[in-house]
C-alpha cells in the first residue's frame, strides 16, 4: 500500500479483505520446523482446485484463523459431485423431452413445488448479495451450499421426479423450466467461490463454449417470485415428510415397505394443500395409499403419529411392521442387551476392576451400563405392546 502510493500517487487499493492464517489440523502455525505445511498443489491435485477453494471460504471467518482438516476438503469434492450430478439429471431430462417447450411456461402452469424453490432460490439471492457486499463470504457460501444440497438436491428434484417421469403429466415443462432457472442462478451465486466446476456446468447448459459465467447478469431479487404461500405450504409438507422418515428410522422399516398414509386435519386449506401436493407426498413420504379426512374416525388406536402444523399424521402400525417377525428380533434383542447388562454388571462389581482401572475405563463402562438399561426398557416396552 505505501510502496503503491510513494511510487505512483495513487492508493493502490479500494478495499483489503484480511482474514486469518491457515493452521494445521491441532490449530499449530504451518511451518518447515513442524513439517505440518500443507502444499496446496498436492490439494488440488487429490480434490481439484474448487474443492481447496471451497474449503478455505467456508472457514473464513472476519478476525478468525482457521484449521485445515482433509475431512473438509473430502467434503467440498462431495458438494462439487452433488453439483454435477444434480446438472446431469438435468441435461438427462432434457434430452428425454426435446420436444416439450420449457422455456415459455406460464406463472400460473408453476405448481406448489416450483413456486416454493423459486421463492428460496429469490430470498437466497437477496441474502447472498448483501452477505457478499459486506464481505461475509463465508456466511454467504455456507447459504448457498445449504440451498443447492438440502433444498433444490434432497427435495425438489426427489419433488419432481414424479412428473418427470410420467407420460402424461401436464407440468412436466413447469417442471422442466424450474429445474433450469434455479440451477442456472444458483451456478452464478456459486461461481465466485467453485469457479471451474460452475462455468463448465454453464456452458453445457447452453450448449455454448464462448457464453462465459463470468460475464453473465448476476441473479436480482424479484418481487414477482415472492410466493408466501407456496412456501408455507410445503414446508408443511416437508415437515410431515420429516416426520413419517424419523418414525420409520426409529422402527426400522426398510425403505422398500410401503404403507398407508392418513392425514387428518380440520383445517381445509391444509386438507387441500396435501391434496394437491399428494403425488409427490406418497413419494417421498414412502406412501402405498395417501388419504386425507377432517377427523381421525376408522383409524386404529395403535395407528402411529406424527403432529405437524395444522393435523396429524397417522399410518397403520401393522402396514410398517410384521408383527410376528418385530416379536421375534425384539427377543434376540433382549436377550443380547441382558447379556450386555450382565457382563457390565460383573465387571463393575468387581472390586479389581473399580480399584485399578483408569477412572475413564469405569465411567466409560458405567456410561455404557446405562445406555444398555435404557434400551432393554424401550425393548420390553415394544414387546408388551406387540403382544397386547
Amino acid at each position: 500500500m505505501f510502496s503503491g502510493i510513494e511510487h505512483t500517487g495513487h492508493t493502490p487499493f479500494d478495499t483489503v479483505l484480511i482474514h486469518g492464517l491457515v493452521r494445521d489440523s491441532q490449530g499449530r502455525k504451518m511451518s518447515k520446523s513442524l513439517g505440518n505445511g500443507i502444499d496446496p498443489l498436492e490439494v488440488i491435485d487429490k480434490y481439484g482446485a474448487d474443492a481447496l477453494r471451497l474449503t478455505l471460504v467456508t472457514g473464513n471467518a472476519p478476525g478468525n484463523d482457521m484449521r485445515f482438516y482433509w475431512e473438509r476438503v473430502e467434503a467440498s469434492r462431495n458438494f462439487a459431485n452433488k453439483v454435477w450430478n444434480a446438472s446431469r439429471f438435468m441435461l438427462m431430462n432434457f434430452e428425454q423431452n426435446e420436444g416439450l417447450d420449457y422455456e415459455n411456461v406460464d406463472a400460473k402452469d408453476l405448481t406448489a413445488a416450483d413456486r416454493w424453490i423459486l421463492s428460496k432460490l429469490n430470498n437466497l439471492t437477496r441474502d447472498v448479495t448483501a452477505l457478499m457486499e459486506k464481505y461475509e463470504l463465508g456466511i454467504a457460501v455456507s447459504k448457498i451450499y445449504d440451498f443447492i444440497w438440502d433444498e433444490f438436491c434432497d427435495w425438489y428434484i426427489e419433488m419432481v421426479k414424479p412428473r418427470l417421469y410420467s407420460d402424461t403429466d401436464t407440468t412436466k415443462a413447469a417442471a422442466l423450466y424450474t429445474l433450469n432457472a434455479v440451477l442456472v442462478d444458483a451456478l452464478k451465486l456459486l461461481h465466485p467461490y467453485m469457479p471451474f466446476i460452475t462455468e463448465e456446468i454453464y456452458q453445457t447448459l447452453l450448449d455454448d463454449d464462448s457464453q462465459s459465467i463470468m460475464i453473465s447478469d448476476w441473479p436480482v431479487y424479484s418481487k414477482l417470485r415472492e410466493f408466501a404461500a407456496e412456501e408455507s405450504d410445503v414446508e408443511r409438507i416437508k415437515e410431515a415428510v420429516s416426520g413419517i422418515r424419523n418414525i420409520r428410522g426409529e422402527m426400522n422399516v426398510p425403505p422398500s415397505r410401503k404403507a398407508h398414509v392418513i392425514v387428518v386435519s380440520e383445517d381445509e386449506k391444509v386438507r387441500e394443500n396435501f391434496e394437491k401436493n399428494k403425488v409427490f407426498f406418497a413419494t417421498l413420504g414412502l406412501a402405498s395409499e395417501v388419504s386425507i379426512k377432517p377427523d381421525k374416525s376408522g383409524i386404529a388406536d395403535d395407528a402411529v403419529s406424527v403432529v405437524i402444523e395444522g393435523g396429524t399424521i397417522y399410518i397403520p402400525f401393522a402396514e410398517l411392521v410384521d408383527v410376528d417377525k418385530e416379536i421375534e428380533r425384539l427377543k434376540k434383542e433382549e436377550k443380547r442387551l441382558a447379556s450386555e447388562l450382565e457382563r457390565s454388571e460383573k465387571m463393575l462389581s468387581n472390586p479389581n476392576f473399580v480399584n485399578k482401572a483408569p477412572q475413564a475405563k469405569i465411567d466409560e463402562e458405567k456410561q455404557k451400563q446405562e445406555k444398555y438399561q435404557s434400551m432393554m426398557n424401550q425393548v420390553k416396552e415394544r414387546l408388551e405392546h406387540l403382544s397386547k
